[in-house]
């Protein structure tokens, strides 16, 4: 027996896990035999070697995640009606045990008419989900399209279901608080297992967070687990192995759901949510809140280290990574007090740390006119001096150091145009970079003429601390009326 979170009790093992221990009792290659010992309560003992001795089926599991599947499809338009929906799972393993194990899969018998019927009213049932979350649109001729949410899901492989909580959570006013919960109670965390005793180890971590959790909240809940592990992550406070190992996993999985929730944001156009995504994601991969000294994020930087730097009093206070570089190397020394091999670790970072130089021109800024397209080229390039690298050197920029985030991840860049006065969002793209990247921006102009002040943001989804931004004045003329341009026309005439 193992121990059920969720359900608060004990329950059996898996067949399934039981076979798998099992085929540990030997090592391959090695031994010629194993044993297995397996204590259980006497009852179940016929039971249990029933299903040890005799074959066991395999069985698809297709129809409990069809709908991210189908969604899949339904973008690629390789399903573009309900037949073809329901011709795309005649071809699938699941369509090949209907008929074998029907009551296994709740069919009323196995005849053409029965697996007919049950594969339409599935997929009716799967498109019926997918429209009222706003993934797809069908019309009244059975035809399926795509809407932008099913696009963002299938890109990111995020669940319907996860997509359609975060639009229906996020708001004009959500801010890096509100953008976390959104997080934490995305559906692909809800199979994080709750161990004996860890109900009440998660009450003990979320008394020392940040941010309180939800009323509502119960600790034998997956998402309010991962809602206490990212907070835990994020102020670096230790924990046990298992919960280590599901933190990893919830950190592993966050970053594709963030891009998600930026699209999510971006397509309703609100500036300041999509920023406080952004900094969620530089939270997540170096481990810190985003109001942090940004040189806590450095290897080996203690509460000590960052105190003997901040009271340094040097011409130029220590404030960024870029500072720490430019210090000379007894005085760096002297402040730092670290051995040679934590040393190299804090050199490693700081040279993999982003200097990026942004350049921007709005083409033909005097043209414009009210509820005109407007586009502005961007160029961002790496400050490096790449004649002393050599070609390995070359290939590993842009890979991110960051040692409490489980994977390799290579740097991306938010390039956005919006008006931080009004929290309107007019254009976003996401690139990676090398060495050179050139962004070209298209949104359309205000409405009203005038002179607008808007503003281009650079931010790293990685790091803190080199996010930039930069002023861009816009002078909006007045749009030529249709009535006007027909007065000219007759004029000419």
């Amino acid at each position: 027996e193992t121990f059920d979170g969720r359900e608060r009790r004990y329950v059996d093992y898996p067949i399934s896990d039981l076979l798998h221990m099992m085929g540990k009792a030997s090592r391959q290659a090695i031994d010629s035999s194993g044993r297995c010992v397996i204590l259980c309560h006497t009852p179940k003992k016929e039971h249990l070697k029933k299903l040890l001795y005799d074959p066991l089926p395999v069985e698809s599991h297709l129809d409990h995640y069809l709908h991210d599947h189908l969604n899949s499809e339904i973008v690629t338009k390789t399903i573009g009606s309900m037949q073809d929906a329901v011709d795309y799972i005649t071809w699938t393993f699941l369509y090949r045990r209907l008929s074998k194990n029907p009551n296994y899969y709740g069919l009323q018998g196995t005849s053409n008419v029965h697996l007919s019927e049950h594969l339409s009213e599935m997929v009716e049932t799967i498109l019926a989900d997918l429209e009222e979350s706003k993934c797809c649109q069908m019309d009244d001729e059975g035809d399926v399209s795509p809407l932008n949410l099913g696009m963002i899901a299938a890109y990111y492989y995020v669940q319907y279901t996860t997509i359609e909580l975060i639009a229906s959570s996020v708001t004009a006013k959500t801010k890096t608080r509100g953008v976390m919960e959104i997080l934490s109670a995305a559906s692909e965390f809800a199979s994080l297992p709750i161990r004996y005793g860890e109900e009440k180890a998660l009450r003990i971590l979320a008394r020392k967070a940040k941010y309180p959790i939800p009323n509502s909240a119960q600790f034998h809940d997956s998402n309010t687990k991962a809602l206490v592990l990212l907070q835990t992550h994020f102020t670096r406070a230790s924990i046990s192995t298992d919960m280590r190992n599901d933190q990893q996993r919830i950190l592993g999985e966050s970053i594709n759901l963030i891009q998600a929730i930026v699209d999510v944001i971006s397509s309703n156009g609100w500036l300041k949510p999509a920023l406080a995504a952004m900094e969620l994601s530089q939270m997540v991969v170096q481990g810190l809140w985003s109001k942090d000294n940004a040189l806590k994020q450095i290897p080996h930087f203690s509460q000590d280290i960052i105190d003997r730097c901040e009271a340094y009093g040097g011409e130029e206070p220590i404030e960024s990574v870029f500072d720490i570089l430019s210090l000379d190397d007894d005085v760096r020394n002297d402040l730092l007090r670290l051995p040679d091999d934590k040393m190299a670790d804090v050199a490693v970072f700081c040279n993999s740390y982003p200097n990026i130089d942004v350049s921007f021109n709005v083409v033909d800024p005097e043209d414009v006119a009210a509820g005109d397209p407007v586009e502005v080229r961007v160029k961002l390039e790496r400050d490096i001096d790449d004649e002393d690298m050599d070609d390995e050197e070359l290939s590993q920029l842009g890979v991110v150091s960051a040692p409490l985030y489980p994977k390799e991840k290579k740097e991306g860049w938010w390039v956005v145009i919006g008006d931080t006065t009004t929290n309107t969002l007019y254009s976003l793209k996401r690139v990676s970079l090398q060495q050179t990247q050139n962004v070209k921006l298209e949104f359309m102009a205000p409405e009203e003429a005038g002179d607008y002040s808007l503003t281009l943001f650079c931010m790293s989804d990685s790091y803190l601390g080199c996010d930039q931004e930069y002023e861009i004045p816009l002078s909006v003329a007045v749009a030529d009326s249709d009535s006007d341009t027909n007065d000219d026309e007759s004029d000419d005439e």
